[in-house]
């Protein structure tokens, strides 16, 4: 539990006096914001953000250049506008721009909200459907599955990262078409982009999805190209006294 859900105020709240509604002069009632909030702490724990980006937040994202002030930028105008919209993000760029920071950021506001939401590495969720085809196992590729699919808003972390093999391709387009015909929110992060000039790979993100599911991802996402260098390496740099502004 992260330490944010577990201070809860055990009080009485002073708006609705432990009822969980509050009165709103000449409208009724409404539900009572430390209701929301303990909502929030339990969306946030059944969330599965991984500790380590446990607190990413907008507030202590670094957009230390351009590209990455309007990457920020577009990721909050995305949570002030939620639920009007009908696209979700693709955050392209090389390894440690700060893309799950983001992701994140956005899934944690949104849960703010009182909107469910789900984080899975891609990587991770291709190694739980696996196993669950072990016979010695209780848990079944649907059930592992049905989450994925009925989550209002999904974050896929490192799409491209595994071996595009045909199950794996299979399994990627199983998943995208199925929350793109229940026209679910989806936040995907990629180190893989659309060219190679630049980049740590001699891939695309097209070479490692295909075609066609590329093409799906411009219907499902707006694009959010991250180009900046490795923040992790920076930081390393600054602390053995290499680093220059």
């Amino acid at each position: 539990m992260s330490t944010e859900s577990a201070n809860i105020n055990l009080a009485p709240c002073a708006d609705c006096g432990g009822t969980g509604w509050e009165l709103v002069e000449g409208k009724g009632v409404r539900p009572c914001r430390c209701k929301r909030a303990v909502r929030g702490d339990l969306l946030l724990q059944q969330s599965r953000i991984p500790t380590r980006f446990a607190l990413c937040t907008f507030e202590n994202f670094n957009p230390h250049c351009m590209s990455l002030s309007r990457a920020l930028m577009t990721s909050k105008k995305f949570v002030d506008e939620y639920p009007i919209v009908d696209v979700g993000l693709l955050y392209l760029g090389s390894c440690g721009v700060g893309k799950t920071h983001l992701a994140v950021s956005v899934l944690r506001e949104l849960i703010r909200k009182g909107i469910p939401g789900l984080f899975y590495d891609f990587r991770d969720l291709l190694k739980e459907i696996q196993d669950s085809y072990n016979p010695n196992t209780r848990n079944s590729e649907l059930k592992i599955l049905s989450p994925v699919f009925e989550a209002e808003v999904l974050v896929l972390d490192e799409l491209g990262a595994s071996k595009p093999t045909e199950w794996v391709q299979e399994t990627m387009t199983h998943i995208i078409n199925k929350r793109y015909n229940e026209r679910k929110i989806t936040i995907f992060t990629s180190n893989y982009l659309d060219i190679t000039l630049g980049s740590a790979y001699d891939e695309t993100l097209t070479d490692r999805v295909g075609v066609r599911l590329r093409s799906r991802l411009h219907e499902m996402c707006r694009l959010v190209p991250m180009e900046a260098d490795d923040y992790r390496e920076m930081i390393k740099n600054r602390r053995g006294g290499r680093f220059t502004s």
